[in-house]
């Protein structure tokens, strides 16, 4: 069960943070707060949603997909800062770095979640 979970949370993941992303969301994550970056934050809450509900309470699906939203906008949040702070540009070789560790926290997430619901950390 956690093997396919995870498949489907990271193909969720790639929907939701390629291709339904849009540049009011990416260019506003920096900023707290901001809609757009709010906005891409509840994309992942209702796609992790969806994906949890096949295996688990949907109560408890609601929960961790509401962790997974606010773990997700603070990531982001951060990458965006870090980004605009180091002047980053696609041809630059950190730019490419940040990307990929911005992309380990979200997968990182996913795992916490798989743990916290095969061990029962979190109650429905």
């Amino acid at each position: 069960m956690e093997m396919t979970l995870l498949s489907f949370l990271l193909i969720k993941h790639f929907i939701c943070d390629f291709m339904l992303q849009r540049r009011y969301q990416y260019e506003n994550k920096g900023k707290y707060g901001h809609p757009g970056g709010l906005l891409h934050a509840g994309i992942h809450v209702v796609g992790t949603a969806i994906v949890l509900c096949w295996f688990i309470d949907p109560i408890l699906a609601l929960k961790l997909a509401l962790l997974d939203g606010v773990v997700h906008y603070h990531i982001d949040f951060a990458k965006s800062n870090v980004n605009r702070k180091m002047e980053l540009q696609i041809q630059h070789n950190q730019y490419w770095a940040l990307l990929g560790f911005d992309q380990l926290l979200h997968q990182l997430t996913y795992i916490g979640i798989i743990c916290a619901i095969t061990n029962g950390w979190i109650a429905s």
